[in-house]
């Protein structure tokens, strides 16, 4: 998100103020009511995969290479 935002500000000609920041953040950032938002998402595959076989249930894994700015 900040990537984004500092990129953006490369795009305008005198710069972000902190107020336009703070709306573009707020403007950007998605909404809590969505549902994959709700997940307790884990970041560690080993906890992740502990929990998984405990509960017996499916491991979904996303897995990314290089910067998400980057993709396409």
């Amino acid at each position: 998100m900040v990537r984004i935002l500092l990129g953006l500000a490369l795009l305008v000609p005198d710069g972000l103020t902190e107020e336009d920041f703070l709306k573009l953040h707020r403007d950007l950032k998605p909404p809590d009511a969505e549902k994959w938002r709700q997940i307790p998402w884990k970041t560690s595959l080993l906890e992740a995969q502990r929990q998984a076989a405990k509960e017996k249930k499916p491991l979904f894994i996303w897995s990314m290479d290089g910067s998400p700015l980057a993709c396409g």
